[in-house]
């Protein structure tokens, strides 16, 4: 059996005050024909990443709707992520494709993977590219395949989508972020669009005081009398850290005091972020005021709530993004937020309403200089940042577009609740 993760439990009701009558009323009404449907998440890793935070918070809330829900890993060892990693930068841009090795090592571990999972859910769910290949040793299962994409393949490579195509070919359904996501290729299986979403009450998300905040932070080095920058994400190339580190160091040019947060985690199916991690601390070179954390400095949940409560500024410096949920989590804390102008990013940030949007280090740290210059004025714009999060970005209006397309999945009516569909090529 593929490992199970234990996700703890969640009730509909604590959501009442955050989400819309309307709303909770529309849950309750898709939920009743799914009673009972058994489903199955399936993912690489069960921490590190928006899909692992989307789900923690997601499965336990399907299951108070009243589905069957589970959630299982795949396993695989370092030569597995590997090729893995290769198929998520191909799948972004990168040029580089796949060896005839790396493809066998891929198809192995699928059929691998497949021989341990059962074959008696009413929908199975599979989480972007690492377990794709499953549906293929399981032609006779009458379950719905549903494969949810998490990451920009707006311009993917050719021959690694082609390599993929004929498994996603079998899918019931694929869902995307971003209608400008879905891949100008035949032999697509019908494509739905919805954003991702935050839960706001899990222990990152929960409300915290600015003295609690400032503790926290306290204990990491960070002096809590001087402004600090913060950016949350992986170590990876696509995040670029450089690029954050090229603009704090803009920064520090008119604001001697400022500090530099880079706050990330490392996820056993990224193999590349340690390479990436000892190149962030090479490039800072020793600067006092740049602070390189990680999980493995015991930060956690709460202490990414943390820095970002207490900083002056969040920044999301990406290359590609396939949304960038911590932009939502920043907005969610009224924080001011300069991000790329890349990926779902945009569909989050209404630059000069909500925060900034940028394109190099310099237009980054000048965002960061207006911050710093009127803070008021910065709030301001943070303030209609969070409100747009609670409209379009929470957690129960993600668990209403999943119920709608079960039910449409199972042939129910759902007359006055739809979601966002792509023709297909």
């Amino acid at each position: 059996m593929l490992q199970l993760v234990n996700v703890g439990q969640k009730s509909l009701v604590d959501y009442a005050t955050i989400a819309t009558r309307g709303l909770m009323d529309e849950i309750r009404r898709l939920a009743e024909p799914l009673a009972g449907k058994r489903l199955l998440h399936l993912s690489a890793t069960a921490f590190g990443g928006g899909v692992a935070e989307i789900n923690y918070a997601l499965v336990p809330l399907m299951r108070d709707a009243g589905l069957d829900t589970e959630w299982r890993i795949i396993t695989g060892g370092d030569e597995f992520f590997a090729v893995t990693k290769a198929i998520h930068n191909a799948l972004q841009g990168d040029p580089n494709g796949l060896t005839s090795t790396q493809e066998e090592l891929f198809r192995r571990y699928q059929a691998l993977n497949a021989e341990e999972l059962e074959n008696d859910y009413d929908f199975i769910v599979v989480h972007d590219p690492q377990p794709i290949g499953m549906i293929e040793h399981h032609s006779d299962s009458s379950a719905n395949w549903i494969w949810r994409c998490h990451i920009d393949l707006s311009e993917p490579n050719p021959s690694v989508l082609g390599f993929l195509l004929p498994w996603l070919s079998r899918y019931d359904g694929a869902i995307f972020h971003m209608p400008q996501y879905v891949p100008r290729t035949s032999g697509l299986p019908p494509a739905y669009i919805w954003p991702p979403a935050i839960d706001p009450l899990t222990p990152k998300n929960m409300a915290l005081s600015p003295e609690d905040a400032a503790y926290i932070v306290d204990q990491f080095g960070i002096d809590v009398e001087r402004p600090v920058l913060t950016q949350i994400s992986r170590f990876d190339p696509w995040k670029d850290p450089l690029g954050v580190i090229d603009a704090y160091r803009e920064v520090k040019k008119r604001h001697s005091d400022v500090q530099l947060a880079l706050v990330g985690s490392m996820a056993h199916d990224d193999p590349e972020g340690w390479d990436y991690y000892n190149r962030t601390v090479l490039y800072a070179a020793g600067d006092p005021d740049v602070y390189i954390l990680s999980n493995l400095n015991n930060i956690g949940s709460v202490e990414v709530n943390a820095f970002q409560v207490h900083s002056a500024g969040v920044i999301q410096k990406s290359i590609r993004e396939g949304f960038g949920l911590t932009v939502t989590e920043a907005l969610w804390k009224t924080r001011p937020v300069v991000a790329s102008r890349v990926g779902g990013i945009v569909a989050q940030i209404q630059d000069g309403e909500t925060g900034w949007l940028v394109d190099s280090p310099e237009a980054c740290a000048q965002a960061c200089l207006e911050i710093l210059a009127d803070p008021v004025a910065a709030r301001q714009r943070a303030l209609r940042g969070k409100e747009f999060v609670r409209r379009h970005f929470l957690m129960p209006r993600l668990l209403r577009d999943w119920l709608v397309l079960l039910n449409v999945l199972s042939g129910n009516d759902t007359a006055g609740a739809e979601v966002a569909t792509v023709a297909a090529v």
